[in-house]
């Protein structure tokens, strides 16, 4: 099988299951584990801030980061398509009191920012107070976009002019850092804070890490501990993500090629509706032709042995760790029999790859 649904498919390689076997461990709740101690230096070095935090996802990183620069009963401004918006169980409100609320996505993953500036409430007893700007990068919903960094530079000037704090959920962040060229540090100077995830194209099974100033991270601690995040022997996974830092963020490349060569096929099939040049990282977004049925069509590629995640009038395909080369040829060779059913019509018709005439470069 053929697995596009996610880079958190990523299984760990035997070098780092053996890293993982052999860790050092203590109670990371008495700061007492070497493993994890080592991989949250290791972090604070590649993010240039003062100390990090290990979590065990994604998820909890942006929550306690969001719940450590935002009181309750005050607001945060995200985009409409944002992870912690769309995806996260609207953890902030259930737990923190945190008022969202929410401006247009860019087709990049940033925003107006003349909408930003309007968005942020002036002083008022009616009004929540607005504390915190919550960016994506890269972004999911938005094809895997690096933010650029002339956007984050503005944006942390409308932060400053207003005393306003900047949270970055860097989930896939060292796909940003890889597609650009730029280092960690460059990329997150502007935010107070940063999560980042160890279990997507990184390969860890678990795991994220948190990263800010020292009296951030203090208290972050504190909002870990209060939702049920304090781990004891972490190290067998924290020396999973020290492993992932040192051996596995430069390959991430492969899977940005893979992406590209996949996308470079597509764009060549009339029914799949696919802009290549917004592919920048490990993820493609694209539409299939109004005549196409969509869930006909995954239902089809499964069938076949390919894996990947359709919702809301698009597919998503997401090149990672488990997939080569090789597989992305083998997808073509699937496409090439699948079977497409017409909406409004039961007749299955079958999409010849030759009369499509996809090409995708090795």
């Amino acid at each position: 099988m053929i697995d596009l649904r996610s880079d958190t498919v990523t299984k760990p390689s035997d070098a780092m299951r053996k890293v993982m076997y052999d860790a050092e461990v203590g109670d990371d709740v008495y700061k007492e584990d070497p493993s994890v101690n080592k991989l949250q230096e290791m972090a604070s070095k590649i993010t240039g801030k003062e100390d990090s935090l290990l979590v065990s996802s994604g998820t909890m990183g942006n929550l306690v980061s969001l719940l450590t620069l935002t009181n309750r009963g005050e607001e945060i401004i995200l985009g409409d398509k944002c992870h912690v918006y769309a995806w996260e169980g609207s953890g902030v409100s259930i737990f923190g009191g945190i008022s969202m609320k929410i401006i247009k996505n860019n087709e990049d993953g940033s925003f107006d920012l003349n909408e930003l500036i309007s968005s942020i409430n002036p002083v008022d007893d009616h009004k929540p107070k607005t504390t915190t700007i919550s960016i994506e990068n890269t972004h999911n919903q938005c094809g895997g976009s690096p933010l650029e960094l002339d956007f984050l530079s503005e944006v942390k000037k409308i932060a400053n002019k207003n005393n306003l704090k900047i949270h970055m959920d860097g989930a896939r962040l060292f796909n940003a850092s890889i597609a650009q060229n730029e280092s960690i540090e460059n990329i997150v100077k502007n935010v107070d804070s940063v999560t980042f995830c160890l279990s997507k194209g990184l390969a860890c099974p678990v795991g994220s890490i948190i990263s800010g100033s020292k009296g951030f991270i203090d208290q972050a601690r504190r909002w870990r501990k209060s939702i049920g995040g304090g781990m004891r022997q972490a190290g067998i996974i924290a020396s999973a993500g020290v492993y992932a830092l040192e051996n596995m963020v430069d390959r991430l490349e492969e899977d940005h090629l893979n992406a590209k060569r996949l996308a470079n096929g597509l764009s060549n099939i009339g029914e799949i509706n696919i802009d290549n040049e917004y592919v920048k990282t490990n993820i493609l977004r694209f539409e299939l032709s109004d005549n196409i049925n969509q869930d006909q069509f995954t239902r089809n590629m499964k069938k076949e042995g390919v894996l990947f995640n359709s919702e809301y009038g698009a597919i998503r395909m997401v090149t990672n760790y488990g997939v080569s080369s090789k597989d992305i040829e083998k997808v073509k060779s699937i496409v090439d029999k699948v079977e497409i059913s017409h909406i409004g019509d039961s007749t299955i018709i079958e999409i010849n790859l030759k009369k499509l005439k996809i090409v995708i470069d090795s």
